[in-house]
């Protein structure tokens, strides 16, 4: 099976990498802005750098099932299925600030094995096969080792995010207690606690496609992954990564009574 892991993984890593540099092209040049029914931009770029990847990926895999945030879930028969979003993080994407990346995600038999996030901008690939570490570019790189919650410096999106699910209490009193915070909201945040340069990113209002590249990476980093529960699906609005030392603190702070159904 490590083998058919792997062979998988290293086409995805080239796939992303072309559609990363697709979308930086665009986001190099000019384009127009369209605006879901959610009131969430969507570009050319998002368009065509998902389809890339279909092709590329199901042609090299028919089989595999693909979900992608632009067109949507097509079953496979492998046990195999890729979860796409081709940029993550369009709304910096659309003001011109690099934070954004072509998200590769790969799971078998609905375990997450495989990541790869590509910040096409900044010149980083963030990458891990579950097994194998996790990368940015060719260097290993792991969470940090801070331990104390008050030297802690955590990352999210936007606090709109917990407004709209009535958490800002309890998120702010997370803030409260750690050192510093910083809104570097999408995969960044993410990828930012895989390489130990903070301890915490909290989100509410992702979905599958926003994280499902982000749990290998940050598990390989050696770091932890759970909704704020403490469960580990992938299908949850609510997330939280850390360097592992601080979750269960971090997660007791936030802890939700009933955060409803994941967001659409």
């Amino acid at each position: 099976m490590q083998s058919e892991w792997k062979n998988r993984y290293e086409i995805a890593v080239e796939a992303a990498r072309q559609a990363g540099q697709l979308a930086r092209r665009y986001f190099d040049g000019s384009f127009e802005v369209e605006w879901k029914a959610d009131l969430s931009p969507v570009t050319v770029a998002d368009r065509e750098a998902e389809q890339m990847l279909r092709a590329k990926l199901l042609d090299a895999f028919p089989n595999d099932g693909f979900l992608g945030e632009e067109y949507g879930d097509s079953p496979g028969t492998s046990g195999y299925r890729w979860i796409i979003d081709p940029i993550d993080g369009t709304r910096s994407f659309v003001r011109g600030i690099p934070l954004w990346a072509t998200l590769v995600g790969l799971e078998y038999k609905n375990e997450q094995i495989a990541g790869i996030a590509e910040a096409a901008a900044l010149g980083y690939t963030y990458r891990a096969l579950r097994g194998d570490g996790a990368y940015r570019n060719d260097r290993r790189i792991h969470v940090s080792k801070v331990g104390e919650l008050s030297e802690a410096l955590i990352f999210y999106s936007s606090l709109s995010w917990f407004v709209k699910a009535g958490r800002q209490d309890t998120f702010l009193e997370l803030i409260r207690r750690t050192q510093r915070s910083r809104g570097f909201g999408d995969f960044y945040g993410f990828v930012l606690v895989a390489e130990g340069a903070g301890e915490l990113m909290v989100e509410h209002g992702v979905h599958a496609w926003d994280v499902a590249a982000i749990k290998p990476i940050v598990e390989e980093a050696g770091g932890r992954f759970s909704d704020w529960d403490g469960g580990t699906s992938i299908h949850r609005p609510d997330v939280i990564v850390s360097n592992g030392k601080l979750h269960e603190e971090a997660r007791a702070i936030l802890q939700p009574a009933d955060l409803g159904e994941p967001a659409a």
